[in-house]
């Protein structure tokens, strides 16, 4: 485990996720669904959280990327 990264954070590595991947907020739990993209960033339906821009964070907390933790696909 790297010093500072849980174990299930995406800690910016794209090969962890899939482009229909979810991905939960550590902070707040706020999830991140491609399919439905982010009206606060103006991200469209359909984007990948790998194809999010290097200054997105989450519209709820403002937490980094990299903090955001893969949710398991059921």
């Amino acid at each position: 485990m790297t010093e500072g990264i849980f174990e299930d954070s995406y800690g910016g590595n794209d090969q962890k996720i899939g482009p229909l991947t979810r991905l939960e907020c550590k902070i707040c739990w706020h999830v991140y669904d491609p399919a439905l993209g982010d009206d606060y960033w103006q991200i469209p339906a359909g984007t990948p959280f790998s194809a999010l821009p290097d200054h997105w964070s989450c519209p709820e907390c403002d937490a980094a990327k990299s903090g955001f933790m893969v949710l398991e696909e059921h």
